[in-house]
């Protein structure tokens, strides 16, 4: 799943960039972020896109 951050933008995250999803956890997105690490984030913020 590909989706694309509609937050405020922050040191892991560029807003309108888009991500792909590694996993789903527990409702929570698990993603790469601009640091090249993996993390959940809530999808709250986020948009798919396909």
């Amino acid at each position: 799943m590909k989706i694309k951050y509609k937050g405020k933008s922050d040191v892991s995250l560029t807003n309108g960039k888009e991500y792909d999803v590694i996993s789903v956890e527990n409702g929570w997105y698990r993603i790469v972020d601009d640091t090249e690490e993996d993390y959940l984030f809530s999808p709250d913020e986020f948009e798919i896109v396909e």
